[in-house]
């Protein structure tokens, strides 16, 4: 199980990264998206929070897509976040 944040500042901290792109991305996704997944969606994007900078980017912005199809769709509903 990956790591489950205690509160909502924690995990907008964790969202804050060393790519201006991916905080727009991820802060937006928190702000806007995050309170509408469900548990296993949560664990997913805790996961997805795992990847290293580039490839996180890479998969926001569609450039790569992940073998893993919970990844792809979690990836997909941050992107949604971003284009409200």
């Amino acid at each position: 199980m990956k790591k489950k944040y205690e509160t909502l500042s924690e995990l907008r901290w964790q969202c804050r990264r060393g790519m201006l792109e991916l905080d727009v991305f991820l802060q937006k996704f928190v702000q806007h998206g995050y309170s509408k997944l469900n548990e296993q969606e949560r664990q997913d994007f805790y996961e997805l929070l795992e990847y290293p900078d580039q490839e996180l980017l890479e998969l926001l912005l569609a450039q790569v897509s992940s073998t893993e199809q919970h990844i792809n769709d979690i990836a997909g509903k941050i992107r949604q976040c971003a284009a409200l």
